[in-house]
This record gives structure tokens, sequence and C-alpha cells, in this order.
């Protein structure tokens, strides 16, 4: 191989050419002329220098004479003309032949001699421009996958049997045969060996593709027969940068950033290997690798009897596609500066991430930024001079600790390596969470949990709990919906915190929007028809209530939305749908919301000689929508005033004497309605039943006394519906299954 890459064959390729057995998906490059493998493999990007240090400005030193290598600004206008994943080449040896690997027998990870007869003193090959070995890296990468072991691990496996964390991991994924992606957190990189995490993160498209050569190289020694191409995924980087912390400088390197997924595109087919077919004799081409994105159609056709020229056509259901997906990524309101505007990125998924986020969902993407150029028309070879950014992404994971998870079984997170060294964790936190819903004080302790800060209103308190525990969501036979989620709306005068308490139930929630009603128009809420910058097309645009699914949608100023907006609400409440015809665009859109609302009466405050229909001034068609309606009054009284003032003023002083006690802490809290979300159903017992109507045709009654002078209907049938999920809430929080 050395005096192939000395001797010329297609000595001036700036690729390697990639063997298939490595990475299925990445196309290679077609050359009509084909030299010998073994010249085009040596030559390219990865060249042996004589052994000798790495010269000045992180290069290597220069190549044997005879030889051509890429210029610099080659390389980087091909580097950054690269779509997928990787390189459709990446810039190494692809085959096992090509880089020397460990040896099996024993545990030293030496480089053994490959077939051409090159030692341990061979020449090193170093990936082009850059002062990093081959070999090097090689055998770091195979050292952390061996020897890692997790040091919150150390009690509990037996020293015996003990194999490191990723070692068990690549065992798990042959057994089930189900995972083709190895979960690698950077942070272990980083404690193993920070010079290959340094390397990992400045040069990712050349160390990962090293990376998924060795797994697989290990995983054949292991399991001879394993079909499948098994790919890294780096996740939890050391840093995470802010999205308009991006620059220039970052391009081609490693980034994890955080935002909230705004806009899915749908999947895109994304041609990975073409077959053509001749019009004249029906002669069927080798397959051909798309190289860069680019496709390179045969001219003659390869028969030798029919040998017409400019004949070819594609065959659509013979070549081979790969999924892809562009998501929109929006910067999370706390990392916006004073007086900005959320900045965006586009972030490309493939293959197994399609569909692994949803909009509204907030995450940490790890991938790679990278560049391309973009025309400036479509038939025009010509480029912009601005080239348009992007994130490749590797790894999603779902962000916010502090919030709810309701588990969804959509969701499909890629934290399989981390779960069941968790699991011992999870048990012993779950008992806890189970001797607490035994205390007989459990509603009361909390209610006390719930805003602390905010002083008594222990009443609105207890329905914000049964808002966030929810009901049971019933499905019928026949394919009617019953909605299990609670609305609430609290109406009061100013200055009694019912913003204070929406504030806290937004940062509790899990998918939560807050939105106030004048800022709000119609479409804001709901969805709006916009042009699609990439393609052009229209397409259609979550708002608020859609990206709150499962979640709380809080609603400030609720007197003073339009009436427009308000009536938009009348089938989100009850329905939990956005049906939509607007641009030849005809569409039902889940929001299965709940909907907390606070207003200020008519005039602005209570006045007490108008009725309470007349205080509140909404149309009965949306009042009956809500399950709780709350008046908050502010009503002056010394002894109250006192008590709320010295409260308020406590708050500003650390005073001893005000101790809160028996109050559960906020992860607490979140882990309890968590997990009373997702594993408790409560059911109707039938004296519950029983109860449940006599209260309600109680509540009927009530307008038809006989010193009434007008029959008010004070109850609808949403009420008893009410009823029955505000029993079921309180079932939840106190873990009865009846």
């Amino acid at each position: 191989q050395a005096m192939a890459s000395n001797g010329g064959g297609n000595s001036n390729s700036p690729y390697s050419a990639s063997s298939p057995d490595v990475r299925p998906s990445s196309p290679l490059p077609a050359t009509n002329s084909s030299p010998p493998q073994s010249a085009r493999r040596a030559s390219g990007r990865l060249r042996r220098g004589p052994t000798s240090s790495p010269s000045l400005g992180g290069f290597e030193t220069p190549p044997p004479p005879g030889r051509r290598t890429p210029s610099g600004a080659g390389a980087a206008r091909q580097r950054q003309n690269w779509t997928g994943r990787f390189p459709p080449t990446p810039s190494t040896p692809m085959s096992t032949d090509d880089v020397p690997l460990s040896s099996e027998a024993g545990e030293e990870d030496t480089p053994e001699t490959d077939g051409g007869g090159v030692g341990a003193d061979a020449t090193p090959v170093f990936v082009w421009g850059t002062n990093i070995s081959v070999q090097d890296v090689n055998a770091a990468i195979l050292r952390f996958l061996r020897h890692f072991r997790d040091p919150r691990d150390a009690g509990r496996v037996d020293p015996v049997m003990d194999e490191g964390k990723y070692m068990r991991a690549i065992h798990r994924i042959l057994e089930l045969e189900g995972g083709e992606s190895l979960d690698v957190d950077a942070h272990d990189v980083f404690d193993h060996d920070p010079d290959l995490y340094g390397k990992m993160v400045r040069y990712p498209l050349e160390v990962l593709a090293i990376f998924d050569i060795v797994l697989m190289d290990l995983v054949a020694r292991m399991e001879p027969l394993f079909e499948k191409h098994i790919q890294t995924r780096i996740y939890n980087l050391k840093s995470s940068i802010c999205l308009r912390n991006l620059n220039p400088s970052d391009i081609e390197k490693m980034v994890s950033i955080k935002g909230m997924i705004i806009r899915c595109s749908s999947v895109i087919p994304e041609l990975k290997e073409a077959v053509f077919r001749c019009l004249v004799c029906g002669f069927y081409s080798e397959p051909v690798m798309v190289d860069r994105g680019r496709v390179t159609e045969p001219h003659i056709c390869q028969k030798e009897q029919c040998k017409a020229s400019n004949s070819m056509t594609l065959v659509h259901n013979r070549c081979r596609f790969a999924d892809k997906q562009i998501i929109k990524l929006q910067e999370t309101p706390d990392e916006i500066p004073e007086g900005g505007t959320p900045h965006t990125v586009s972030v490309l998924m493939h293959d197994k991430l399609v569909d692994a986020g949803k909009p509204g969902d907030r995450v940490e993407i790890t991938g790679i930024y990278r560049a391309m150029s973009i025309r400036i028309g479509p038939s025009q070879r010509t480029v912009k001079s601005i080239f348009k950014t992007y994130i490749d992404c590797l790894h999603i994971k779902k962000t916010d600790k502090s919030r709810l998870h309701i588990e969804d079984s959509m969701d499909t997170d890629n934290t399989n390596a981390s779960k069941s060294s968790e699991d011992g964790h999870v048990t012993d936190k779950i008992d806890k969470l189970k001797e607490l819903s035994k205390l007989p004080d459990i509603y009361d302790r909390l209610t006390r949990s719930l805003a602390p800060n905010i002083w008594e209103l222990d009443d609105v308190k207890r329905g914000l709990l049964c808002q966030l525990f929810g009901g049971n969501a019933l499905r019928l036979p026949s394919g009617a919906n019953f909605r299990g989620d609670i609305n609430i709306l609290l109406v009061g005068d100013p200055g009694t915190s019912k913003s204070q308490l929406l504030q806290y139930m937004h940062k509790l929630s899990p998918r939560g929007i807050y939105t106030s009603g004048r800022g709000s128009s119609a479409v804001g809420l709901t969805a709006y028809v916009a042009k699609d910058p990439e393609t052009g097309e229209t397409v259609l645009e979550s708002g608020a209530l859609v990206l709150s699914d499962k979640g709380v949608c809080c609603i400030d100023e609720f007197d003073k939305m339009s009436d427009n907006a308000r009536s938009m609400l009348h089938e989100v409440m009850e329905q939990q749908t956005v049906s939509i015809a607007k641009a030849g665009i005809i569409a039902s859109l889940n929001a299965r919301t709940s909907v907390l609302a606070c207003a200020n009466p008519s005039e602005s405050r209570y006045n007490p000689r108008l009725s309470v229909i007349d205080n509140i001034h909404l149309p009965p068609t949306l009042l009956s929508r809500f399950d709780l309606i709350y008046l908050i009054l502010d009503k002056a009284d010394e002894q109250t005033d006192r008590r709320l003032a010295k409260h308020i003023v406590s708050l500003h002083f650390e005073n001893p004497e005000v101790v809160e006690h028996q109050v559960l802490d906020l992860s607490t809290l979140v882990a309890y309605i968590s997990y009373s979300r997702k594993y408790i159903h409560p059911k109707l017992s039938d004296e519950a039943a029983e109860e449940l109507t006599r209260g309600y045709v109680a509540m009927r009654q009530r307008g038809n006394n006989p010193g009434s002078r007008k029959k008010v209907i004070t109850a609808t049938a949403r009420q008893i519906e009410s009823l029955i999920r505000l029993s079921e809430a309180l079932a939840r929080m106190r873990f009865s299954e009846v």
C-alpha cells in the first residue's frame, strides 16, 4: 500500500474510498475509470508521512516526493459541500485492513501488523491538514470502550464479573438486536482521556468516523454474523453554547445547544444509491453512489451489444433512500437577552432521529455545525457569497428536569444506555412517594407546597393541584371522546396575586406556554399558514395552544382578549382539537391542553351591587367550559391585612420565625405529580357514582326555587363531567385506584 500510495494511481483524489461493509448509508464516489482499490484507498486525505514530529501550525511534514496533495482551500470547499451525518466518504481509512487495529490476544492495545507487513514502527497515518494520527486515535478509542468504568457503579457491580459501561451497552445491543446506535456520554470520554475529547470536539467528522470503524471492528470480533451498522451518538458535552453565540469559528466543530422545537418538516427522502435503466435495451446499470449530493449518470449503456449514448433513466423503485427531516429550533425564553428577539437555527435529522422531537418540546441537541453554499437561482451554477449554516444532529435529548414529564407513547428518547444504571435509584424514589401518599394530611401538604411564597389562597391552590394531576381522558368504542384536562378561570380584584399563580404554574407544567390576552391574536393561539422560506410552499405553523399539547396553556388578561380570539377557544376547551381550513390546507390539530385563564371583573374591581354574571361578563358558552371558576376578592380587614403585610415583608428578609414546616421541595412535588399522572388511573366506585348523581340533581334544582322570580339554569351536563374529573384528580393525589 505504501508503494501504491507513492506510485501515482488516482493520487490527487482528495477522498479515500470507503468500504461498503462499514457505513451502508455513506455513498462512495462513482468513478468510471477505477484504479486499484488499494491505490485509491491509501491516497487522499490520509497520508503516511515519515515518523517525525508534526511541523509548525499543526500540519504534518511534507509528503513524499512524486505525490500531489489537495490544497487547503480545495479541501475546505469539499468539506463544506458534504451533507448528511458525515461526508459521503469520510476522511479516514474506511476499511479495517487500512488501519492497524488492536490485537485480540491479551488486553494490550498495541497496533498489530496488518497484511502489508507494516509493523508497530509503521509510518503514522495522519488526517489531512491536522496533526491527528489515526493509529493513536484508534488505540485511544479502543482503550476507552474497553476500559472505561463508571465510578458510580463501583459499589453495585461485582468486581470479578465487571466489564466496562460501554462493553455492557454493546453486549445489550447485540443481545436485543434492536438498537442501532451506541450513546456515548462526552463527560465519560473527558474523564478517561481529555486529549481524545478535545480531538473529538475539534474534528468531529474524522474522529467519529474512526469511532464507528473501531466499534464495528469490536462488534465483528464479538459477533461475526451481526449485520446491522451501529452508529456512535455523542451527547452531554462539557459546555453547551447559546444559539446566538454560534460563530464562524464553530463551523465543522461539535456543539451542544438548547432550545424549543417550533417546526418539523415532513420526512424528506434523500437519495443514497441510484440505479439507471437504458431506454433502448432495458439494461440496468450497477448501483451508483451519490457523491456529495451529485449523481454521476452513466453516459453510455454498459451492455456490449447496445452502447447507446444518453439513453439512461433513473429507476426510482430500485434506488435506495434514507430519511431526512429539517426542524427549526428556537431559543428558550430564559436565554434571550434584554430587549432581544429569539434566534432560530435549522437542524438536520437523519434516519433514526427523524420524528424524535415534536413541536413544543424543549430539547438539547448535540451535533456538528456546518455551512453550505446556496445557489442564487435553482437553475444557475453561481452561488451567493454568504453561506447558509445548519446543524447536523447526532443526538437529541429532552431537557427540563424541573418540569413535569408526562410520558407519551410517541416519545423515542435515545437514552437506553443510562436507564438500567438508574433503576435502583428510581425504585427507592417510588417507595418514598408511596409512603408520602399514605399520609393522612397529604392534601394539605401538597397544597402548602404549591407556590409557597403566595400567602394563603388555599382553596385556589387546591383547584390548581387538581389541574396538575388531571382526570382520565375517556375514549368510548363508538368514537366519542371525553377530555381529562381541567380548565380553570380565576377572576379577581387587581393585586390578588393571580398572575403570580399563573407564572408558577407555567414554570411547573410540562409543556406550558404563557401568553397574555391583549398581545395574542386568534391565529397566534391556534395555527397560522405561512410560506416556507426553503421550499416556497405554504405550511402550517403551530400556535400557542397546539404547542402546549399535553401541557397547561396559561392566558393572562383574559378579559382584554378580542372576541375573535376568544371564540377560537370554544373548540379547544371542549373537543381539544384545532380545526383549520385556510389557503387550501384543511387540517385538524391536537390541542389536548388545560387552559388556565385569569381575568379582572368587568369594571376592573368587583362590584358587590351587581350579580356574579354581570361582574364576570363572559359569554355563557365560554363560562360553561370552565370546570372551576374562582372569585378572588380584596376585602379590607385589619387582621388579615396585617398578616398578609407581614408575610410579604418577611419574603424580603430572612425571618427565622417564619419557617415553612412540612413542605415538599420542588423536585419531590414534580416527581409525585408525574408518577401519579403516568401510573394511577382511578375508576368510579358505585357509591361515588350515586353521590355525584345526587349532587348534580341538587345543583340543577337550585335555579327552580319557588322564591326566585326567573328560572335560571345553574348547571349544564358539562358540570357533572367536571365533577367526575375533579374526583379523579383527588383520587390521584392519594395514589388511589378507586
